[in-house]
């Protein structure tokens, strides 16, 4: 940084720290490892995070707000797989009024007085007098650890900004109309992304760049490049579109909306990711060659040669208002 606090280089590493110093740009310098570092200007990186305060001169990894909880979540999952496994090591336990003989072949005992015995498949074991046998039963937790895991992951996901089903995957409990609203509410967030950070901080600059370097190099006809910089740099960027959970229930609000004239049919095809302009010289290309080929789809309002209603009305109103001559009125 310089002293008015702006960016002026960035110090990156030739070679992934990880690497170590095997790495083909590793480096030969006196840094641990190899790993030397090179001056790169501020003007040729592009540096994309999402700022969350004025001043902010690195990202914040998405899943900051998370890591603790789920660092603890690993270690009650692992904690509660290992208690499981413990639990799944004893059968039973084989309880004695006193001390005898190790009547079913079982090992010496420890010095805690305790001894293992073996259980193979058919076995048949009589016990003596004052014997008796009782089966380990460990607690289960089975029905809680489910519900204590999707809580935990929800907790998880609403720290991340996304649903709990897109981060565990799990549609188990959802319905159209909940899956619909956690999508709108994802694609909003992802939009204020694409367009707040993604257009902004790396397609506008690679965009103007490449402009630029096209009118010096004579690759594209310009005029007035200079003076009217601005309006060549001009753009509609169209992110990538969105697949609906029930298209044809959104096809047909969309329809609606473009009719009562809420909606364009350009902002409409935007919203599938394509641009309207494209769209239309397609359908036109196609078209021109059905017409060629003397095709006719069902999809071509053009071929449509039914009667409209209010022409198969006409002639009915014009008959019902002839006057009807006195003489047959009689008849």
């Amino acid at each position: 940084f310089d002293k008015l606090g702006r960016r002026v280089a960035y110090h990156l590493y030739r070679s992934h720290p990880g690497d170590g110093s095997l790495a083909p740009m590793s480096g030969t310098g006196g840094v641990v490892g190899g790993l030397d570092t090179v001056r790169v200007p501020a003007s040729e990186i592009i540096h994309m995070f999402r700022p969350l305060r004025p001043g902010q001169i690195r990202g914040e990894p998405w899943l900051a707000r998370a890591l603790v909880k789920l660092n603890e979540l690993d270690q009650y999952d692992d904690a509660e797989l290992v208690r499981k496994k413990t639990a799944a090591m004893f059968a039973g336990f084989i309880t004695r009024l006193s001390p005898e003989d190790n009547l079913m072949g079982e090992g010496l005992p420890d010095a805690n007085g305790s001894a293992m015995a073996g259980l193979e498949p058919g076995t048949m074991q009589i016990l003596e007098p004052g014997e008796d046998v009782k089966f380990s039963q460990p607690a289960d937790v089975g029905a809680s650890y489910a519900e204590f895991l999707r809580m935990q992951f929800r907790a998880v996901a609403a720290a991340m900004g996304i649903t709990y089903e897109m981060l565990t995957g799990d549609l188990t409990q959802v319905n159209y109309s909940s899956i619909r609203a956690g999508l709108l509410e994802f694609r909003r967030r992802c939009e204020a992304i694409q367009h707040g950070v993604i257009v902004h901080q790396l397609c506008r600059p690679i965009w103007r760049a490449w402009m630029e370097q096209a009118a010096l190099e004579g690759a594209l006809t310009l005029p007035q490049f200079t003076e009217k910089r601005r309006d060549y740099f001009a753009a509609k960027w169209i992110p990538q579109g969105w697949q609906w959970v029930d298209p044809k229930k959104e096809f047909d609000a969309m329809l609606t909306a473009i009719r009562a004239g809420l909606l364009s049919r350009s902002e409409a095809i935007s919203a599938f990711g394509y641009d309207a302009e494209d769209i239309d010289r397609e359908i036109a290309a196609d078209n021109q060659r059905a017409d060629e080929l003397g095709l006719v789809f069902d999809s071509d309002p053009r071929h449509d040669k039914a009667p409209q209603p209010s022409a198969l009305g006409a002639p009915m109103n014009a008959a019902a208002t002839v006057a009807v001559p006195q003489d047959q009125q009689d008849n």
